[in-house]
């Protein structure tokens, strides 16, 4: 089969298959975390943020392909999460602005588009490094433009930049030490390299490789979409569909005989009836979480297929209510002020006891979020529309929203200054160092000049067993974290926090702060607290409940 030129509905199925199979592959994606922490997300990331990209794609009837790239340019854009997501939506925004207009592209053209992407990819990134997704856009796209001045049947191109793809992914390794000390290949690669086995399965006209169902996965993925529909800047009446509605189907051959199953109809005759859709398969169930007004008549459709089990149906509009009195603090004003307010800080925390930290500091608006719940552009956008100042600072407190916080300062009219904050203590830190009777340009220096001076520490506990910057790893054992370097790992979580901690602290430190999560309890913290004490005289502690996931602790040392 050839094609000798790709249109917008053929280029729209191939958006979709993409993002199907790296669905069907996220939790693998995230598996290749090169720390062995429960916070590996990249495939997750990637997920939703080309299910953002492929809904858009979805509500197109256009037969031009310029069309169709622009509107998946346009949802990738808005639903980017972390790092890997900001650049995937760069590589599409690129992608599409090179097709602009067009009806139909050839092959050459497509090799132009792809490396246009890849040239707006590396701008948006301020340092990139070799040897992760950028590297494997790149290589792929070169392969592309070199072998397209040969070959003009797109299916063959697309096999050339799949082929390469899979090599450069191959070499990952080679390019970056830490990934060939842990044994993976790039994590972003391997997504966008999903993303393109995507594509060449439509052209070729065959299906990607289905993946069993995963409980992990679906759980994983149905947090991540909680995480984006429950924002607090939400009214409960915008919620459109109410019920969060989750179930099993055990499939039945006497009902498969009448109706056979095929995923993508299965989903797309559910997409009609809500959003927020997840759909995972096998060959004995399927499972499904959307949000839905009538969680009936889906259940009643999916009855088609075989019995339902493991149903879960709740109310968001009551759970919505009842964050929002319980866990958010009460909106000064109904509507917006007439005049905008000088200054508005936004900063992102997971754990409650940490947004009210922040918010004591001085935050106007506290986006949750961290690790495994990375805010969006959009949600972020909506932030900077809520606080309604001239001067918005952004404080993402996490090395994978730091890019996200870029790109909705990019897309906005306001004045918008992204602090890079990479931890909770750097934001703390940063916050505590601006003054609002100062201009903008001088917060903004003495904000970022304030991140350097703390250290920042993590107690957390290993995923799997490992061998990283020489510590033997064995999974379940918790690990101390200092600056993104493991520093100590052993089984007892309390002498790691002792550890880590004494590690950290030098004669020149005045003040050590713990913040202990949802895992932990005050009186172990207290026992840490005494012991620090004990052992450095001159060094003030203090202690904060932060109600954070993942890390049992979060520490600050300046």
């Amino acid at each position: 089969m050839t094609i000798q030129k790709i249109d917008g509905k053929r280029f729209a199925q191939m958006v979709l298959e993409g993002a199907n199979n790296l669905s069907k592959n996220a939790k693998m994606v995230d598996a290749l975390n090169v720390f062995p922490v429960p916070d590996g997300d990249t495939g997750t990331n990637m997920n939703l943020t080309i299910t953002s990209g492929a809904a858009e794609v979805r509500s197109s009837s256009s037969d031009k392909v310029g069309d169709v790239a622009s509107l998946f340019a346009r949802g990738l854009l808005m639903g980017a999460r972390g790092n890997s997501g900001v650049i995937l939506s760069q590589l599409f925004r690129g992608f599409s602005k090179s097709i602009e207009g067009k009806a139909e592209i050839t092959s050459v053209e497509l090799a132009a588009a792809l490396e246009n992407g890849v040239d707006s990819a590396y701008k948006a990134v301020m340092k990139p490094v070799e040897g992760t997704i950028l590297t494997v856009a790149k290589d792929a796209a070169r392969k592309a433009v070199k072998s397209s001045k040969k070959i003009s049947d797109v299916v063959e191109l697309m096999q050339v930049v799949v082929k390469e793809g899979k090599e450069s992914l191959n070499r990952t390794p080679d390019l970056l030490p830490v990934l060939k000390e842990v044994g993976v290949v790039d994590s972003g690669g391997q997504g966008l390299l999903l993303i393109y086995e995507g594509f060449l399965a439509v052209l070729e006209g065959k299906e990607t490789p289905d993946s069993s169902v995963d409980q992990e996965k679906m759980d994983e993925l149905v947090r991540a979409e909680h995480h984006k529909s429950a924002q607090g800047h939400m009214k409960t009446e915008d919620i459109e569909f109410g019920y969060c509605t989750e179930f099993m189907v055990q499939f039945e051959n006497e009902k498969l005989a009448k109706s056979p199953y095929d995923e993508e109809a299965f989903r797309n005759e559910l997409d009609k009836h809500g959003d927020s859709l997840l759909v995972v398969s096998d060959e004995d169930l399927v499972k499904v979480h959307m949000h839905t007004e009538y969680p009936g008549n889906i259940m009643t459709y999916a009855q088609n297929y075989g019995s339902l089990i493991k149903i879960k149906i709740e109310n968001m509009r009551e759970q919505h209510s009842t964050i929002v009195k319980e866990k958010l603090p009460e909106p000064v004003k109904q509507e917006k002020p007439a005049e905008r307010k000088k200054y508005g800080i936004i900063t992102v925390s997971m754990g409650d006891g940490i947004a009210t930290l922040f918010e004591s500091l001085g935050a106007n608006y506290v986006i949750p979020g961290g690790q495994t719940m990375n805010p969006s552009t959009e949600d972020i956008i909506k932030a900077i529309e809520e606080v309604y100042a001239e001067n918005i600072i952004i404080l993402p407190n996490n090395s994978n929203i730091v890019m996200t916080a870029q790109q909705a300062a990019s897309v906005v009219d306001e004045n918008v200054i992204v602090i890079p904050s990479k931890t909770v203590p750097q934001g703390i830190s940063s916050l505590l160092g601006f003054n609002p009777s100062v201009d903008p340009e001088a917060n903004e220096e003495s904000m970022k000049e304030s991140l350097s001076a703390v250290k920042s520490g993590q107690v957390t506990f290993a995923v799997r067993d490992t061998k990283i910057d020489g510590i033997d790893i064995t999974k379940d054992d918790f690990m101390g974290i200092a600056d993104g370097k493991i520093i100590v790992s052993e089984k007892e979580r309390l002498e790691v926090a002792k550890s880590l901690l004494c590690s950290m602290i030098t004669e020149d430190d005045e003040i050590v702060t713990i913040i202990y999560g949802e895992d932990t309890d005050q009186e172990e913290a207290e026992s840490i607290v005494a012991y620090i004490e004990e052992q450095f005289d001159e060094v003030e502690v203090e202690l904060h409940e932060g109600k954070q996931p993942i890390y049992s602790y979060i520490m600050a040392v300046e």
